[in-house]
Protein backbone atom coordinates (compact mmCIF):
# COMPACT_ATOMS: atom_id res chain seq x y z
CA UNK A 1 0.00 0.00 0.00
CA UNK A 2 2.94 2.83 0.80
CA UNK A 3 4.81 1.68 -2.21
CA UNK A 4 1.44 2.39 -4.12
CA UNK A 5 0.89 6.02 -2.51
CA UNK A 6 4.43 6.83 -2.31
CA UNK A 7 6.13 9.40 -4.88
CA UNK A 8 9.07 7.38 -6.27
CA UNK A 9 10.78 7.63 -9.42
CA UNK A 10 12.36 3.80 -8.79
CA UNK A 11 11.24 0.37 -6.76
CA UNK A 12 14.46 -1.78 -6.11
CA UNK A 13 13.06 -4.66 -3.93
CA UNK A 14 16.67 -6.04 -2.54
CA UNK A 15 15.30 -9.25 -1.63
CA UNK A 16 13.57 -11.21 -4.53
CA UNK A 17 10.23 -9.20 -4.92
CA UNK A 18 8.78 -5.95 -6.04
CA UNK A 19 5.33 -4.53 -6.00
CA UNK A 20 3.05 -6.56 -9.00
CA UNK A 21 1.76 -2.75 -9.77
CA UNK A 22 3.33 -1.18 -12.79
CA UNK A 23 3.32 2.89 -11.91
CA UNK A 24 6.80 2.94 -11.45
CA UNK A 25 10.26 1.43 -12.96
CA UNK A 26 10.96 -1.49 -10.65
CA UNK A 27 14.09 -3.22 -10.28
CA UNK A 28 14.24 -6.59 -8.01
CA UNK A 29 17.20 -8.47 -6.87
CA UNK A 30 17.76 -12.11 -6.87
CA UNK A 31 19.87 -13.30 -4.73
CA UNK A 32 19.63 -16.98 -5.94
CA UNK A 33 17.42 -19.82 -6.99
CA UNK A 34 18.07 -22.15 -4.34
CA UNK A 35 14.05 -22.47 -3.33
CA UNK A 36 13.60 -23.36 -7.05
CA UNK A 37 16.58 -25.41 -7.82
CA UNK A 38 16.83 -27.10 -4.24
CA UNK A 39 13.64 -27.59 -3.26
CA UNK A 40 14.27 -30.25 -0.75
CA UNK A 41 16.45 -27.79 1.22
CA UNK A 42 13.80 -25.66 2.20
CA UNK A 43 10.68 -25.47 4.43
CA UNK A 44 7.76 -26.43 1.83
CA UNK A 45 6.08 -23.02 2.43
CA UNK A 46 8.89 -21.12 1.20
CA UNK A 47 9.44 -23.43 -2.01
CA UNK A 48 5.22 -22.91 -2.62
CA UNK A 49 5.47 -19.13 -2.93
CA UNK A 50 8.94 -18.88 -4.29
CA UNK A 51 7.53 -21.13 -7.16
CA UNK A 52 4.05 -19.25 -7.51
CA UNK A 53 5.99 -15.36 -6.84
CA UNK A 54 9.28 -15.88 -8.51
CA UNK A 55 7.80 -15.96 -12.15
CA UNK A 56 5.86 -13.42 -11.69
CA UNK A 57 8.47 -11.10 -10.11
CA UNK A 58 10.95 -11.89 -12.74
CA UNK A 59 8.46 -10.92 -15.95
CA UNK A 60 7.14 -7.57 -14.44
CA UNK A 61 10.18 -5.96 -13.32
CA UNK A 62 12.09 -3.51 -15.57
CA UNK A 63 15.13 -4.63 -14.37
CA UNK A 64 16.99 -7.92 -12.14
CA UNK A 65 20.36 -7.73 -10.54
CA UNK A 66 21.78 -11.05 -9.58
CA UNK A 67 25.29 -11.61 -7.62
CA UNK A 68 26.96 -13.78 -10.45
CA UNK A 69 27.17 -14.51 -13.41
CA UNK A 70 25.95 -18.01 -12.68
CA UNK A 71 22.86 -16.74 -11.68
CA UNK A 72 22.02 -14.79 -14.11
CA UNK A 73 22.36 -17.43 -16.41
CA UNK A 74 20.07 -19.50 -13.70
CA UNK A 75 17.50 -16.50 -13.73
CA UNK A 76 17.80 -16.33 -17.67
CA UNK A 77 16.83 -20.22 -18.41
CA UNK A 78 14.14 -20.50 -16.12
CA UNK A 79 12.21 -17.76 -16.49
CA UNK A 80 12.75 -16.89 -20.33
CA UNK A 81 14.33 -13.74 -19.58
CA UNK A 82 16.76 -11.54 -21.90
CA UNK A 83 20.36 -11.30 -20.88
CA UNK A 84 20.10 -7.61 -21.15
CA UNK A 85 17.61 -7.31 -18.97
CA UNK A 86 19.63 -9.01 -16.20
CA UNK A 87 22.74 -7.59 -14.54
CA UNK A 88 25.50 -9.84 -12.53
CA UNK A 89 27.18 -7.54 -9.94
CA UNK A 90 29.58 -9.05 -7.68
CA UNK A 91 29.28 -8.46 -3.66
CA UNK A 92 32.34 -8.19 -1.34
CA UNK A 93 33.54 -8.72 1.66
CA UNK A 94 33.65 -5.87 4.39
CA UNK A 95 36.60 -3.82 5.02
CA UNK A 96 36.59 -4.89 8.44
CA UNK A 97 37.83 -8.51 7.17
CA UNK A 98 41.43 -8.65 7.69
CA UNK A 99 43.86 -10.55 9.10
CA UNK A 100 44.59 -10.50 12.72
CA UNK A 101 48.03 -11.44 14.01
CA UNK A 102 47.19 -15.05 15.96
CA UNK A 103 48.35 -13.60 18.86
CA UNK A 104 45.56 -11.39 19.26
CA UNK A 105 42.97 -14.10 18.48
CA UNK A 106 44.00 -15.63 21.69
CA UNK A 107 41.49 -14.06 24.24
CA UNK A 108 38.70 -14.69 21.88
CA UNK A 109 39.07 -18.09 20.94
CA UNK A 110 39.93 -18.42 24.52
CA UNK A 111 36.18 -17.51 25.28
CA UNK A 112 34.34 -20.00 22.43
CA UNK A 113 36.45 -22.25 23.90
CA UNK A 114 38.41 -22.89 20.79
CA UNK A 115 42.37 -24.18 20.63
CA UNK A 116 45.16 -23.13 18.82
CA UNK A 117 44.41 -25.89 15.53
CA UNK A 118 41.23 -25.93 13.96
CA UNK A 119 39.21 -26.14 10.68
CA UNK A 120 36.58 -23.41 10.19
CA UNK A 121 32.86 -23.31 9.03
CA UNK A 122 30.74 -20.32 8.87
CA UNK A 123 27.18 -19.98 7.66
CA UNK A 124 23.55 -20.50 8.46
CA UNK A 125 22.83 -24.01 9.45
CA UNK A 126 20.89 -25.47 6.76
CA UNK A 127 20.35 -28.28 4.62
CA UNK A 128 22.41 -26.58 0.86
CA UNK A 129 25.56 -26.23 3.31
CA UNK A 130 26.43 -29.56 3.53
CA UNK A 131 27.48 -30.03 6.78
CA UNK A 132 26.57 -33.77 6.81
CA UNK A 133 29.92 -34.03 4.39
CA UNK A 134 31.87 -31.71 6.31
CA UNK A 135 30.96 -33.70 9.53
CA UNK A 136 31.72 -37.10 7.48
CA UNK A 137 34.98 -35.85 6.46
CA UNK A 138 36.54 -34.61 9.35
CA UNK A 139 35.80 -38.30 10.93
CA UNK A 140 38.51 -38.88 8.60
CA UNK A 141 40.17 -36.15 9.26
CA UNK A 142 40.77 -37.47 13.02
CA UNK A 143 41.50 -40.74 11.89
CA UNK A 144 44.10 -40.35 9.43
CA UNK A 145 45.77 -37.03 9.82
CA UNK A 146 48.89 -37.14 12.55
CA UNK A 147 47.34 -33.35 13.39
CA UNK A 148 44.57 -33.59 15.55
CA UNK A 149 42.09 -30.09 14.72
CA UNK A 150 38.92 -28.80 16.35
CA UNK A 151 36.12 -28.45 14.05
CA UNK A 152 34.54 -25.35 14.87
CA UNK A 153 30.94 -24.70 13.11
CA UNK A 154 29.73 -20.93 13.43
CA UNK A 155 26.51 -19.99 12.21
CA UNK A 156 23.25 -19.02 13.88
CA UNK A 157 20.38 -21.78 13.40
CA UNK A 158 18.55 -22.34 10.21
CA UNK A 159 16.30 -25.24 8.98
CA UNK A 160 15.61 -29.06 8.09
CA UNK A 161 18.48 -30.10 9.89
CA UNK A 162 17.18 -33.32 11.79
CA UNK A 163 19.92 -35.42 9.48
CA UNK A 164 22.63 -33.52 11.17
CA UNK A 165 21.86 -33.76 14.53
CA UNK A 166 20.86 -37.83 14.53
CA UNK A 167 24.68 -38.16 12.98
CA UNK A 168 26.16 -36.15 15.69
CA UNK A 169 24.41 -38.21 18.48
CA UNK A 170 26.39 -41.79 17.29
CA UNK A 171 29.54 -39.92 15.79
CA UNK A 172 32.74 -40.54 17.11
CA UNK A 173 34.32 -36.58 17.09
CA UNK A 174 31.48 -34.73 19.17
CA UNK A 175 34.56 -34.13 21.40
CA UNK A 176 36.73 -32.28 18.77
CA UNK A 177 33.49 -30.35 17.88
CA UNK A 178 32.84 -26.86 18.86
CA UNK A 179 29.27 -25.10 17.68
CA UNK A 180 29.60 -21.60 18.60
CA UNK A 181 26.42 -20.06 17.39
CA UNK A 182 25.90 -16.58 15.34
CA UNK A 183 29.26 -15.20 15.80
CA UNK A 184 29.77 -10.95 15.41
CA UNK A 185 32.33 -9.79 13.08
CA UNK A 186 35.05 -9.72 15.90
CA UNK A 187 35.02 -12.94 16.37
CA UNK A 188 34.59 -13.67 12.92
CA UNK A 189 37.57 -11.62 11.95
CA UNK A 190 39.36 -13.43 14.58
CA UNK A 191 38.38 -17.19 13.54
CA UNK A 192 38.86 -16.54 10.00
CA UNK A 193 42.19 -15.28 10.86
CA UNK A 194 43.15 -18.09 13.05
CA UNK A 195 42.10 -21.06 11.41
CA UNK A 196 43.92 -23.46 9.78
CA UNK A 197 41.60 -24.27 6.90
CA UNK A 198 38.60 -23.00 6.20
CA UNK A 199 35.94 -25.39 4.93
CA UNK A 200 32.97 -24.20 2.77
CA UNK A 201 31.58 -27.52 0.43
CA UNK A 202 28.13 -25.86 -0.11
CA UNK A 203 26.09 -27.26 -2.67
CA UNK A 204 24.18 -24.15 -3.69
CA UNK A 205 24.93 -20.41 -3.94
CA UNK A 206 24.23 -17.34 -4.44
CA UNK A 207 27.80 -15.60 -4.50
CA UNK A 208 29.21 -17.52 -1.29
CA UNK A 209 30.41 -14.62 1.05
CA UNK A 210 31.96 -16.31 4.11
CA UNK A 211 35.11 -17.99 2.16
CA UNK A 212 35.71 -14.53 0.51
CA UNK A 213 35.25 -13.06 4.16
CA UNK A 214 37.80 -15.53 4.89
CA UNK A 215 40.01 -14.97 2.08
CA UNK A 216 40.52 -11.41 3.43
CA UNK A 217 41.89 -12.74 6.68
CA UNK A 218 43.79 -14.64 5.09
CA UNK A 219 42.41 -18.12 5.34
CA UNK A 220 43.46 -20.65 3.22
CA UNK A 221 40.33 -21.70 1.41
CA UNK A 222 38.54 -25.06 0.13
CA UNK A 223 34.92 -25.23 -1.01
CA UNK A 224 32.69 -26.69 -2.73
CA UNK A 225 32.96 -27.23 -7.03
CA UNK A 226 29.71 -25.51 -7.51
CA UNK A 227 29.28 -22.40 -10.60
CA UNK A 228 29.01 -19.63 -8.10
CA UNK A 229 31.94 -20.32 -6.08
CA UNK A 230 34.03 -20.89 -8.95
CA UNK A 231 33.48 -17.70 -10.48
CA UNK A 232 33.75 -15.96 -6.85
CA UNK A 233 36.86 -17.74 -5.51
CA UNK A 234 38.49 -18.59 -8.87
CA UNK A 235 42.20 -20.36 -8.69
CA UNK A 236 42.45 -18.98 -4.98
CA UNK A 237 40.73 -22.06 -3.15
CA UNK A 238 41.32 -25.58 -3.52
CA UNK A 239 37.93 -26.92 -5.33
CA UNK A 240 36.20 -30.17 -4.31
CA UNK A 241 32.95 -31.83 -5.35
CA UNK A 242 30.25 -31.22 -2.51
CA UNK A 243 29.05 -34.66 -1.67
CA UNK A 244 32.62 -36.16 -2.11
CA UNK A 245 33.42 -37.11 1.50
CA UNK A 246 36.84 -38.68 1.11
CA UNK A 247 38.15 -35.61 -1.47
CA UNK A 248 37.32 -32.83 0.84
CA UNK A 249 38.88 -34.90 4.03
CA UNK A 250 42.04 -35.88 1.79
CA UNK A 251 42.23 -32.01 0.44
CA UNK A 252 41.66 -30.99 4.31
CA UNK A 253 44.78 -33.63 5.53
CA UNK A 254 47.07 -31.98 2.42
CA UNK A 255 46.78 -28.67 3.74
CA UNK A 256 47.23 -29.39 7.58
CA UNK A 257 50.88 -30.98 6.26
CA UNK A 258 51.79 -28.97 3.89
CA UNK A 259 52.07 -25.33 5.16
CA UNK A 260 54.10 -24.34 1.85
CA UNK A 261 50.63 -25.04 0.16
CA UNK A 262 48.89 -23.45 2.93
CA UNK A 263 50.83 -20.17 2.51
CA UNK A 264 50.28 -20.11 -1.01
CA UNK A 265 46.58 -20.03 -0.76
CA UNK A 266 46.41 -17.86 1.76
CA UNK A 267 48.07 -15.52 -0.24
CA UNK A 268 46.22 -16.11 -3.67
CA UNK A 269 43.22 -15.74 -1.51
CA UNK A 270 43.90 -12.63 -0.44
CA UNK A 271 44.77 -11.27 -3.92
CA UNK A 272 41.33 -12.48 -4.75
CA UNK A 273 39.30 -11.05 -2.61
CA UNK A 274 40.90 -7.35 -2.86
CA UNK A 275 39.36 -7.76 -6.72
CA UNK A 276 35.87 -7.07 -4.88
CA UNK A 277 34.74 -3.87 -3.30
CA UNK A 278 31.56 -2.48 -1.89
CA UNK A 279 32.65 0.97 -3.68
CA UNK A 280 32.05 -0.73 -6.80
CA UNK A 281 28.76 -2.80 -6.04
CA UNK A 282 27.46 0.35 -5.14
CA UNK A 283 28.01 2.21 -8.21
CA UNK A 284 27.41 -0.62 -10.53
CA UNK A 285 23.71 -0.54 -8.51
CA UNK A 286 23.73 3.29 -9.02
CA UNK A 287 24.54 3.02 -12.86
CA UNK A 288 21.40 0.44 -13.20
CA UNK A 289 19.44 2.94 -11.32
CA UNK A 290 19.90 5.51 -13.74
CA UNK A 291 20.08 3.85 -16.81
CA UNK A 292 16.06 2.69 -15.49
CA UNK A 293 14.80 5.94 -14.72
CA UNK A 294 16.55 7.69 -17.82
CA UNK A 295 14.84 5.04 -20.29
CA UNK A 296 11.24 5.25 -18.93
Amino acid sequence: MYARRARFDLFHGTNFDVPLWKKRPSLVTIHDLSALLHPEKHRSRLVRRARLRLPLVARVADMIITPTESVKREVCQRFNVKSEKVSAIHLAARQSFQPVPFAQTAEIRKRLGIEDEFLLFVGTLEPRKNLLTLLKAFEQIVAQSSRHPQLVIAGGEGWLMNEVSAYLKKASISGRLRVTGYLDDDDLRALYSSCRVFIYPSVYEGFGLPPLEAMACGAPVIAGRIPSLQETLGSAARLVEPLDVDALAKSTIELLEDEKQRQKLKAAGREQAERYSWENTARRTLDVYQSLVNTM
